[in-house]
């Protein structure tokens, strides 16, 4: 990868005294395990950090959002040796743009946790204070602390937001299944607490090393609701904590002392909203004691219990801990199991019933253990719910698909083991050693051996296809893990994998940066062509849910290869489409406000399906169009919007005589019916509320004073939509010769449309071809907006960074980037990387 310059920081916060560098590929001195099986994508490091103003943040915080957005702690000592304790926020496609949040905590941070939708952190400290931070306009460099929780001067060992009762699982037997809902299936889950009505209350729980829990409850009018309680009577030094969730909606906090001669105890936690007040109730579940600790041999090799973790925030019936010496470590995996309890024979003569039905308990038994392993710095658990029952472990083992049954350890030697999560055997191996800098001056004599470079803080990704790295010395690497973990495939198995994991990420809503990773050139067409398939195959209200998505995840797919790169103007171009679309029908309201039928949006677009009529005015008359009357000053800001309408319909028209070319930007709308009758619904809006206000209407340039270019635009565009409609094929004949002869009243050559507005994340300018001067660069000029100007026209866009042409039919656009931003669902990101670049979902 061929990195650009660092980015600035973000501008929350100092600034610290070096930057982020960033290296792709794989780095000198790093020896893969196997091919295939994980490799190192790339590093982000610091530059020129002082002894005197870095120091490693002990211990190491780190958390990755379904957003794939990485948060992690570093701190900065200034001249007065005062600790500034710095969040930093890292796009994975742009490593090289951190943005870093001076947190405001006066001690070191101690956790990070990212809520369901990704777009909050929660950040906690050895002092007590916990902090929610959130976007600021959807900006990954703006964020903002409103609300917060402090237990004063007692540090947070456990964090975690409250459960919202949303859980899915993934099952591998059922990935050929053509309904989305038996391959993802959801499960029976409660959530922690409920408001009026079954609404999740959102929330979060903490446990401190003291034996408090608290629990801070957000209600809807902003207002925050905090209890304290101790987990048992005798509260006894908590060193190492984890939380679960149960599936009847209550909570369970793992504890222990750090002694691995100490019981690891579980607990039962049950919030509930009493009078207005936030009540906390606990109660002692069975605990257990590591087997390392019980075997003679191993009972004094492995005194402190280094790690303690449960398998999946949803999952508390399964715990892996870790007992580790000055050397060595020994991880263990344990499962909660109901059991019966035997009967004494005296018992069962008294009492008849008791031997008919045998009374349960539950009782931690142990699943699997290592042997002995190096010195264990980290572990990094899956976030992908996969099922576990029988047959689904065995058809995930035949095929070959390993995604949500492997976590990560790593070592003080620098290596990183991947092993199963049940069986605790190993999968696949990085050894890694530390390169020496290229610009750092060769030695005469060998420098003694120091420690090894080993990572202090891991990650996995939300589909487990990448791991995310943080060493003792701050640096970052981001690791590509294979699907099969390095097992040759078939090309079709390799796909099916791909297309299982990308139509979970349709579902769910999650980024999929982390699957093109593993996307070759030659699987796009195949995966594009197997994911529409998919796509329509499910009923029309989940394919309503599911289209933007389906298009962003096409147009970052097609970025991939050259093949198919054309394409990707016209998927950004169709969410703009359907941006505006929704947009402007939600601004149409009903003239009678206990209508019970349809919305006025849902009447526009039965009206326009059912009447093929091509004169614009006989449509109009089918509609009421009191209820498309607006404010005049909001007609008038939505000039623009309905100038790209104007402009992109004249566009399309313009390329029909030659068939529209594959290379050339808009051709997949010419045998597009669903887009055309977007078009057409929206060319009838515009028309009525030109009647309103005549201002807002798209300007043309045509050579007659008496030529009504929208109603020409409108029907030359009803016969186009019909034939689309009727079947696919390329336009009649007689519709291209209609256009020849309206071509003197409305030439594409003479018209240039007004665009005065931005995007979010990238501004596009257009330079116009020697060989077409005018009519190229302003009709393709419409299509290479790839998401929608703010509501603000007055606004400029920001600072310009220097840009980089490309070529789209047969002009030279030349993408500029503004500030990092993440932008938006559905806002396309400008490829300004060699890294897989995509719209967010």
């Amino acid at each position: 990868m061929a990195a650009p310059d660092s980015g600035r920081w973000g501008e929350c916060g100092p600034r610290p005294p070096g930057r982020l560098g960033v290296r792709g590929a794989q780095e000198p001195g790093t020896v893969l395990g196997a091919v295939g099986m994980m490799d190192l994508a790339y590093v982000c490091e610091w530059e020129k950090w002082t002894k005197s103003t870095y120091c490693p943040s002990l211990p190491l915080a780190c958390a990755w959002s379904c957003r794939n957005l990485i948060a992690f702690t570093t701190d900065l000592r200034n001249d007065d040796q005062d600790m500034t304790h710095m969040i930093h926020i890292l796009d994975t496609e742009h490593p090289w743009e951190v943005h870093s949040v001076s947190s405001g905590h006066s001690e070191a941070i101690t956790c990070l946790e990212w809520d369901q939708s990704g777009s909050r952190l929660l950040s906690a400290d050895a002092d007590g204070q916990i902090k929610c931070w959130s976007m600021a306009d959807h900006l990954a460099n703006s964020w903002e602390s409103s609300v917060g929780s402090q237990v004063e001067g007692d540090p947070i060992v456990a964090l975690s937001w409250l459960h919202n009762g949303v859980k899915l699982a993934l099952h591998v037997e059922k990935s050929g299944a053509s309904s989305f809902g038996e391959k993802f299936s959801r499960v029976k889950f409660s959530p922690s607490l409920t408001l009026f009505g079954g609404k999740p209350m959102e929330g979060w729980i903490a446990v401190t090393v003291s034996g408090l829990v608290t629990v801070s409850l957000l209600k809807p009018s902003g207002q925050v609701l905090t209890s304290t309680e101790s987990l048992c009577r005798l509260r006894g030094r908590v060193a190492l904590a984890d939380i679960a969730f149960t599936g009847g909606g209550n909570i369970v906090v793992a504890a222990a002392d750090g002694s691995s001669a100490s019981p690891i105890k579980f607990y039962k936690v049950c919030v509930s909203v009493v009078s207005e007040k936030c009540r906390i109730d606990t109660e002692i579940l069975p605990s257990l004691f590591m087997r390392c600790t019980t075997d003679p041999n191993r009972k004094d090799r492995f005194p402190a219990i280094t790690h303690l973790k449960f398998l999946a925030r949803d999952m508390s019936e399964q715990v892996l801990l870790c007992a580790s010496s000055q050397s060595s470590s020994l991880v263990e995996c344990w499962s909660l199991r109901k059991e019966g309890l035997p009967v004494n024979n005296i018992f069962q003569q008294i009492s008849p019933v008791v031997g008919d039905k045998q009374p349960m308990i539950l009782k931690w038994r142990i699943l699997s253990a290592t042997n002995d392993l190096d010195r264990v710095s980290a572990v990094a658990l899956p976030k992908l719910p996969i099922s576990l029952t029988n047959t689904d472990l065995k058809v995930a083992s035949d095929t070959q698909f390993y995604p949500g049954l492997g976590l990560a350890l790593a070592f003080q030697d620098g290596s990183v083991h991947m092993v199963h999560r049940l069986s605790l055997q190993t999968m696949a191996v990085l050894y890694s050693s530390a390169p020496r800098s290229l610009d750092e001056p060769a030695l005469k004599r060998p420098r003694t051996a120091g420690p090894a470079v080993h990572f202090k803080a891991m990650q996995l990704s939300w589909t487990s296809l990448a791991l995310v790295g943080i060493d003792n010395h701050g640096k970052l690497s981001m690791l590509r893990i294979s699907p099969s973990l390095g097992h040759p495939l078939e090309p079709k198995l390799a796909l099916q994998h791909l297309l299982f994991l990308l139509e979970y990420c349709m579902v769910t809503g999650y980024d999929w940066w982390d699957i093109l990773l593993h996307v070759q050139p030659g699987m796009v067409q195949s995966l594009v062509e197997r994911l529409h398939e998919e796509y329509t195959r499910q009923k029309p209200a989940l394919q309503q849910v599911l289209s933007t998505r389906i298009l962003a995840m096409k147009a970052s797919l097609c970025k991939l290869s050259p093949c198919t790169v054309a394409r990707v103007c016209d998927y950004h171009t169709k969410l703009f489409l359907m941006a505006i679309t929704s947009t402007l029908k939600s601004l149409l309201r009903p003239h009678f406000l206990n209508t019970p039928d349809k919305s006025p949006g849902d009447r526009l677009a039965e009206i326009c399906a059912k009447i093929t009529d091509v004169d614009i005015d006989k449509v109009m008359i089918n509609l009421k169009t009191e209820e498309f009357v607006l404010d005049m000053n909001t007609l008038q800001a939505l000039q623009q919007l309905l100038q790209w309408v104007g402009d992109f319909v004249l566009y399309l028209l313009a390329s029909l005589p030659n068939q529209g070319s594959p290379l050339r930007p808009g051709h997949s709308f010419l045998r597009d019916g669903t887009s055309l009758g977007m078009l057409r619904e929206l060319m009838v809006v515009i028309r009525i509320w030109g009647l309103l206000k005549p201002s807002c209407l798209p300007v043309y340039t045509a050579t007659s004073d008496t030529q009504d270019s929208m109603s020409l635009l409108f029907r030359l565009l009803t016969k186009l939509w019909i034939c689309c409609e009727a079947v696919t094929r390329a336009p009649p004949v007689n519709l291209t010769r209609a256009w020849w002869m309206s071509a003197a009243c409305c030439p594409a050559s003479c018209w240039s449309p007004t665009w005065t507005g931005f995007l979010p994340a990238t501004a596009w300018s257009a330079a116009c071809s020697p060989s077409s001067p005018c009519a190229c660069a302003s009709a393709g000029r419409p299509l290479c907006q790839a998401a929608p100007p703010p509501c603000s026209w007055t606004a400029s866009p920001g600072p310009l960074a220097s840009p980089r042409s490309t070529t789209c039919g047969g002009c030279t656009w030349v993408p500029t980037r503004r500030r990092s931003a993440k932008p938006a669902p559905g806002v396309a990101v400008s490829p300004c990387s060699s890294l897989p670049t995509r719209p967010r979902p």
